[in-house]
């Protein structure tokens, strides 16, 4: 027919071959979110018969056997929050000097090098780490001090690559344009540069929750504690100098050291840290997208 195009072989062929190409980045996608599903949905039918806001808000009873898991769920808030106060702004601040006030020397190098290779330290190193430095030679002891420094120096590498990879995403004309007006480099980085990253950085910055929540070696060496008596419900149980119960902790303990104890306990303690993760990515990812939307390129 006048004014179509002829499907030739060539084009029949091109379109398989895209039709084949689509179909297995959509096994692939399916692939990735199916084991997700089956984990989390598997965790939930052993997890039901505890689920609720009393096992949320009561304390461990009966040796641990019965009740709830309050302690613990404080206790991994004071910890990635307090984590989270000291290693954000050291690493956004790193960051910004190392992408865009260091020069391009042996030095600086070697400092990047250092940020990539301790991004992938095992988390029983900087364990290690934290036992030596903080508990016995800052004399911290063990406390909730001792574990969130830990646990700021194990995320803060993550957190200077997440924040220079922001940082570098934004136009070098922006930059540029500034400069060409009279600003000086701060001006630039404050007005122009942070401005239009702080979407990736906050992303970066929250996403670390999840790898501090679940951390259970550098908490177990250096703050955390089998049992802590609080009170139902107290939001403010714990100080900085003492030990405190922990998320990931409880669940190591009542999965492998607490005998008799319901079945149900060690899943429903599984369902609220991994639920608690999920819902801070996607905190991070809805904030992102929106910061994104606010763009003006």
């Amino acid at each position: 027919m006048a004014g179509r195009f002829a499907r030739t072989p060539h084009v029949a062929r091109k379109e398989i071959a895209e039709s084949i190409a689509k179909g297995v980045f959509a096994l692939m996608s399916a692939a990735m979110i199916l084991p997700l599903l089956l984990i989390v949905g598997y965790l939930v039918v052993l997890a039901w018969p505890a689920l609720s806001w009393e096992f949320l808000l009561d304390v461990p009873r009966r040796g641990m056997t019965d009740g709830g898991i309050w302690p613990a769920f404080v206790g991994t808030l004071y910890l990635v929050g307090i984590s989270l106060l000291v290693s954000a702004p050291i690493g956004v601040l790193a960051a910004i000097y190392l992408n865009e006030y260091a020069k391009d020397n042996w030095f600086n190098r070697l400092v990047n090098l250092a940020v990539i290779n301790l991004a992938g330290v095992p988390s029983i190193v900087h364990a290690l780490f934290g036992l030596g430095a903080f508990v016995y030679a800052a004399r911290f002891g063990y406390s909730i001090l001792s574990a969130s420094l830990t646990l700021a120096i194990m995320t803060l590498p993550v957190i200077i690559a997440s924040t220079r990879e922001a940082l570098a995403s934004v136009p070098m004309a922006f930059r540029e344009a500034c400069w060409n007006v009279g600003a000086t480099r701060w001006q630039t980085v404050r007005t122009v540069v942070l401005p239009n990253s702080i979407s990736g950085i906050l992303t970066g910055v929250i996403l670390q929750v999840s790898r501090a929540a679940g951390e259970t070696a550098p908490v177990m060496f250096t703050g955390a504690v089998f049992f802590k008596g609080v009170e139902r419900g107290e939001l403010f149980a714990y100080s900085l100098r003492e030990q405190c119960m922990a998320l990931s902790m409880h669940l190591y303990t009542l999965a492998t050291q607490v005998p008799n104890v319901k079945e149900s306990l060690p899943y429903a303690t599984a369902v609220v840290l991994l639920g608690s993760v999920l819902l801070v990515n996607a905190a991070a990812i809805a904030l992102r997208a929106w910061l994104r939307g606010r763009k003006r390129w």
